[in-house]
This record gives structure tokens, sequence and C-alpha cells, in this order.
């Protein structure tokens, strides 16, 4: 606006645009930006063309009469909804097309560094790699076009590898909300900002996003618990079946059972998304890593699958024979196929309970570093749901239902042998986990 400016009014009389007098001016509008006011010329013609004949032309020799400033304060809670977020791990980074003097007093006020700022005239002169490494170590932009705000945000996705939200609620924030992998606006937006969101916040605090992100890291946690526990699970399973057919002259549970106990446990694993998650966990943004999930399946995986072996051993040359009577090669030596099939269907049946109380404890042995206990244990319904499937999945094999499932009773023996091979197996696992932690640094 000034420098369409020739005059300027003085006491109601315009008065020739001095160098003096603009200096003068530019004092008092910085001294205005600098406490956060944004500014705004009010200047007029005397002399126009007629209505309608207005051009760009037409906008010289005005007569500057003034000011407008513009108080706009940051919210009472952006400071510590800032300080909140930089202590998660999330960057607050500052993308305006505002003055950049306004932009920097209001990052002042709520935290945010704006010693080293980045212009657009500036960003227009760099090229990816440079700009790369100038955004790393910027946190506030100013005088931005739409365009330039989407290309910061693709080099912070692209070159520096970030995971970037933008929140913005006007025209020119739709393009750059698009490039991001987290459009955020709020309901207040224009249209097509909020077109262009994936979130829109119904309420007027940043501290919204906070618990977004925090809610957010507890369900990818939930999730990597399901993942990596159900994974090893399986592959121990998976191992133990494929060793055991090599020995075993029966399958050690029938395909009916395994559908069952498979359904079981995933009923019990329903609740993992309502689950607690350590603190530490939180505390810090995590990376999609499929190949840590590789790792924990074989190293923890084994631990399950030495169990199962250890409980086919027991049961085939301890617990099966004491309760029938006889070994399976004195059984199949005289052809007794009554007896072969109860000492098929007893040793079916306890490796249906223990797989059982393997692979439901072992979420909650996997679900956080430390051992459970009562001021860190599972979510209530995870809890609530982990008995259930125990006591049933220990019933079934003396419930009324139990010959068309292919089971039966199980004898006393078995239950201590049960008592041991778990509390082995709780000690193996905790000491496999700390084992994988030191070398991974942590468990999920």
């Amino acid at each position: 606006m000034l420098e369409i400016c020739s005059f300027v009014e003085v006491d109601g009389a315009a008065q020739p645009f001095t160098e003096d007098k603009l200096a003068q001016i530019r004092k008092q509008v910085a001294g205005l930006n600098a406490e956060g006011l944004r500014v705004i010329a009010v200047a007029q013609k005397t002399n126009p063309r007629c209505v309608g004949e207005f051009g760009i032309a037409d906008e010289c020799d005005m007569v500057l009469m003034g000011f407008l400033a513009f108080l706009d304060p940051p919210k009472a809670s952006a400071a510590g909804a800032v300080a909140t977020l930089e202590a998660k791990g999330v960057a607050v980074k500052v993308l305006t097309g505002d003055n950049d003097r306004v932009a920097a007093t209001v990052c002042e006020q709520i935290g945010i560094d704006a010693s080293n700022v980045l212009l657009g005239s500036e960003i227009d002169a760099l090229d990816d790699a440079e700009l790369a490494e100038r955004a790393e170590n910027t946190h506030l932009f100013a005088k931005l076009s739409r365009l330039q705000k989407a290309r910061l945000v693709r080099v912070m996705r692209e070159l520096l590898g970030h995971t970037v939200g933008f929140m913005g609620d006007g025209i020119n924030d739709a393009a750059a909300m698009h490039a991001s992998d987290c459009g955020i606006s709020v309901d207040s937006a224009v249209d097509i900002a909020k077109e262009s969101a994936d979130i829109i916040l119904l309420q007027k605090d940043l501290g919204v996003l906070e618990r977004g992100i925090i809610e957010g890291r507890r369900t990818y946690g939930n999730l990597l618990k399901y993942l990596k526990t159900t994974v090893s699970s399986n592959f121990g399973n998976v191992l133990s079946v494929t060793v055991a057919s090599l020995f075993l002259p029966f399958l050690p549970m029938s395909a009916l059972q395994l559908v069952l106990l498979s359904l079981v446990y995933e009923i019990v694993c329903i609740a993992l998304p309502w689950d607690t998650v350590d603190d530490a966990w939180t505390a810090r943004p995590r990376a999609w890593d499929a190949a840590s999930i590789k790792g924990f399946m074989l190293e923890l995986g084994l631990v399950s699958s030495l169990f199962d072996i250890a409980t086919f051993a027991a049961l085939f040359f301890v617990v099966c024979p004491a309760a029938v009577g006889a070994s399976w090669a004195e059984l199949a030596a005289v052809g007794d196929v009554a007896g072969m099939a109860a000492f098929t269907a007893l040793f079916q049946s306890g490796w249906f309970v223990e797989s059982m109380w393997s692979q439901t404890l072992v979420v909650h042995m996997l679900r956080s570093p430390r051992l459970p206990r009562p001021r860190d244990h599972a979510a209530p319904a995870l809890c609530l749901l982990t008995v259930l499937g125990l006591v049933l999945v220990t019933w079934l094999p003396a419930s009324p239902i139990a010959d068309a499932l292919g089971l039966m009773p199980l004898p006393p023996i078995f239950f201590a042998l049960l008592i041991g091979i778990v509390a082995a197996y709780i000690a193996l696992t905790q000491l496999a986990k700390r084992r994988y932690i030191a070398r991974h640094g942590e468990l999920l």
C-alpha cells in the first residue's frame, strides 16, 4: 500500500510523502507488528475516473490516511498445548501467509522458537534439498503462498521422513492439508478446508490434538500387542504341530478342537483395543516396522514351541499312560483300539487346555516390559475375558459336550503338570523378554 501512495494526510491536509515520513511510518508499523497487531493501511484518491472504469493503473498517487490495527491473540491454552506436544516428540511449526513480525510475536507468546524465520521469497530460491535442511531447524515460515505451504509439507514428508499433520482453516491451507499425512481443521473453517481434512476438531482447544495423539499411540501399541503376541503364539503352535507330527502316531489336536481354541482365544483378544499402554511407550512417536514382527515371532515364538513340545512329552510318556494304564506302544501291540482312542483323546484334551493357558497368559506377559502387577495390570475387560476363556477351555474336557468335541476329563496329575508348565513358561518368557529388550531397545 505504501508504494502506491504519493501523499500522506496530516491534520486534515495532504502533504508530500517524503523519505522521512516513510521511515517514520514504517517504524510505527513495525512497532504495532511487534505487539502482535495486524496492520492494514487506508488510502484514498480524490480524483478517480468514472465509476466502472477503475483499473490497476488508477492505484497510484494515493493519499495515506492512516492504519487499522487488529489484535488476534492466541488462546490462553495454546502455550500449554504446544509445550505438551513438544514433550511428546511432536515438533510444532507455524506456516503462515501473515507478516513475519506479527507471526514471530505470536510464536514467542506460545513458546515456539521464532529466532529463525524462513520467508516465502526465500523458499522460492531454494531447491528441495536445501529447503529440507532449512526446514528441519526452522519453526516459523511466514509470508507463504498456498503452494509454498504444500511444498514445505511434501519436503518434510518425503525428504526428511517425518509424519506430518497440517492444521488449517482457510482456502490457502487446503493444498497443504491434502499433501500431509493427516489434515486437521475446525468446524468453523471454510468448506474446502473441511473437505480436505481427515479430522475436524469440534472443540476450540489445541489440547484436543495432544489427547488425540496419545489415543492414536495407545491404539497403535495395542495393535502391535495383538499382532506380535498372536503371530509369535501361532508360529510356536505351527512349529510344535510340525515337530509332533514327525513323532506322534496321531494328530496332537483335531481340526474341530483347533478351531474352537482359536475362537475362544480371539474372543479374549477382542478386549485388547481397550487395554492400557505404558506411559513410556506413548511418550514418543513410533514408526511402523514390519520387520520387527518377524524378529519378535522367531525369538519369542520358540519359547512357546519349547513348552508345547515339553507338554507333548509329558502327556505322551507320563500323563496318558498313567490315566489309561498302558503306554501307546503297549496298546498298539495288543491292538487295543478303545485304549488308543482314549489315549489320543486324553492327549488332545491336555494340549487343548495347556495351549489355551499358554496363549492367553503370554498376552499378559508381553503387553508390557514389566511383569504383571496390581498397579500395572491389563484393562479390566481383558482380565475378565482372560479368566472366562481359561475357565471355559479348562471346563470343556469335563463338560457334557466333551465327547462331541473329542475331549475327555483330565486326571489330577495333568493339573499338577499344568501348574509347573505355566510357571516355567512365565519365567522363561520373562527371561526371553529381557533378552529381546536388551537387543532391540524395547519390547513392542
